[in-house]
């Protein structure tokens, strides 16, 4: 990381410590390390996913709004998602600074997150994309399967379950979710090309930018990940 990045963390003024920003193609593992990465640098974890199903469940007006675009199976508009951000940075867990995992995922998306922190008298992020290759992208998903009782996640590759088509838990037959199949993958990694790699040329002009490669085990992402943040 340059300079800069290294810097981030303690630059603003004393009511925000950091901001980092996870980018990554589904299946690079951005909730895994996020949560362990938020946890070591003391800061809340924001998952927009966290946020659309807290908003959806309690029946608010944003939550309705995107439960709209849900039924549709669109992509939930950027104002939506943008003041559903806004909203969350309000909480007292967020006076030092936050990691985002899912926002931005649009270049609007970014801008209007650099005038947030700006208003915050934040710096800008420090970013950091887990590349990933497609065929470990297809490995690792196509893999996950989900106990529909618990809603316990396994992969039959890196963390199988004893039986492999039976919950640990409750014994119940594990699924496989339609977009876990490879064609919907493909379908995935398309959408993701399209509308948030952009958003790596993006942060890299901005000169506060990561790369990790998530080809990896999650502990050599970890670590890391880790030492990146110790410097």
């Amino acid at each position: 990381m340059d300079q800069k990045a290294e810097s981030g963390m303690s630059r603003g003024n004393s009511n925000c410590t950091g901001t980092v920003v996870f980018l990554g193609p589904p299946g690079a593992g951005k909730g895994t390390q996020a949560r362990l990465l938020a946890r070591y640098l003391q800061i809340p974890h924001i998952s927009t996913g966290d946020i659309f199903r807290e908003n959806v469940g309690r029946g608010t007006p944003l939550g309705l709004l995107a439960k709209v675009f849900m039924d549709r199976g669109e992509l939930v508009s950027d104002d939506v998602v943008n003041e559903m951000v806004r909203q969350r940075f309000r909480d007292p867990d967020c006076g030092k600074g936050f990691l985002l995992d899912g926002y931005p995922r649009t270049r609007a998306q970014a801008e209007t997150l650099k005038e947030m922190l700006q208003h915050r008298g934040c710096e800008s992020p420090v970013v950091v994309n887990l590349g990933v290759s497609y065929t470990e992208v297809v490995k690792r998903l196509s893999g996950r399967r989900i106990c529909p009782i618990c809603q316990r996640t396994y992969n039959l590759v890196s963390q199988p379950p004893r039986n492999d088509s039976a919950c640990d838990d409750d014994g119940a037959s594990l699924e496989q979710r339609p977009d876990d199949r490879e064609e919907a993958i493909r379908e995935r990694l398309a959408s993701y090309d399209a509308q948030t790699a952009p958003l790596i040329e993006y942060y890299k002009k901005e000169g506060r930018f990561y790369e990790v490669n998530a080809d990896r085990s999650p502990e050599q992402i970890t670590d890391e990940l880790m030492r990146v943040f110790d410097r």
